[in-house]
């Protein structure tokens, strides 16, 4: 099944090396990689013009202009620039194991979206990392949390049942879905802006259209890099971005996908 890949990113051209790097060790590589690009500077244009290079698929920089943390606005941009029905959507601070997207699409179903866990690289692992740049992380990688995340045993997730209300364990760094599902409730909401909120409210919204999610265990394993944490000033407005969504009892918004579709 083809599918697009979905990397969002902001001003870390080192991570989003790995993260390339990552991508290009899969074992079935996705259709084509969309980098979703909330305003970072030349540096990281530079860096997705060398990877184009030696891509075997289109590698799609989407960029937009520095105006604050809007990752629900430039995840809606990539999403209206995929090619493909299904699409796999990252973070640019993660790096992938190589069947991270075999495993998303393998257990890929209509009405129904994906997401992972992911494995913490710990902030005393980062000089190690940058300067070495290994990307072949496991289960004995030192200096990782969370560490039985990595062992891989896909064929656990035939006994998994679906999440028929919204996970706490979501993660808008490893989650996958049909771009037809996301036009139907209108994409993101770009009414969220900072830290915060879009992730969960998106998957709320897909639920009420009649959408289950499925948390996949042991397989689409990805390590996130540590980072400081993205300021937090504007979670008290996302959360009431978010309630008011919730009380409206509609999937769709305003605020969307549609303006640019």
């Amino acid at each position: 099944m083809k599918c697009s890949l979905i990397i969002s990113t902001y001003n870390w051209p080192e991570a989003l090396d790995l993260v390339l790097k990552s991508v290009l060790r899969q074992t079935t590589m996705p259709s084509e990689v969309i980098i979703a690009d909330d305003g970072s500077k030349a540096e990281t244009r530079l860096l997705v013009e060398e990877y184009k290079k030696i891509f075997s698929v289109p590698l799609i920089h989407v960029w937009q202009e520095d105006n604050g943390f809007r990752l629900a606005t430039i995840r809606n941009k990539a999403i209206s620039n995929s090619n493909f029905t299904y699409i796999i959507q990252i973070d640019g601070d993660v790096i992938l194991n190589k069947n991270f997207i075999k495993d998303h699409l393998k257990f890929a179903k209509p009405n129904q979206y994906l997401f992972g866990s992911r494995i913490s690289i710990q902030e005393k692992k980062l000089s190690e990392l940058f300067k070495n740049k290994n990307i072949n992380l496991n289960f004995f990688t030192s200096k990782i949390g969370k560490r039985f995340r990595a062992i891989r045993l896909p064929l656990f997730n035939l006994l998994t049942s679906k999440n028929h209300f919204v996970s706490k364990k979501l993660r808008g760094c490893n989650m996958s879905y049909w771009k037809n599902d996301v036009i139907k409730i209108n994409g993101y909401n770009e009414d969220f802006v900072g830290w915060g909120g879009e992730d969960y409210e998106f998957a709320h919204r897909l639920h009420l259209s009649g959408i289950v999610g499925k948390r996949i265990k042991h397989a689409a394993i990805l390590y996130h890099i540590y980072h400081k944490e993205a300021s937090k000033e504007n979670c008290f407005k996302n959360a009431e971005v978010q309630q008011k969504s919730f009380e409206s009892g509609s999937f769709v918004i305003k605020n969307g996908i549609n303006k640019i579709l």
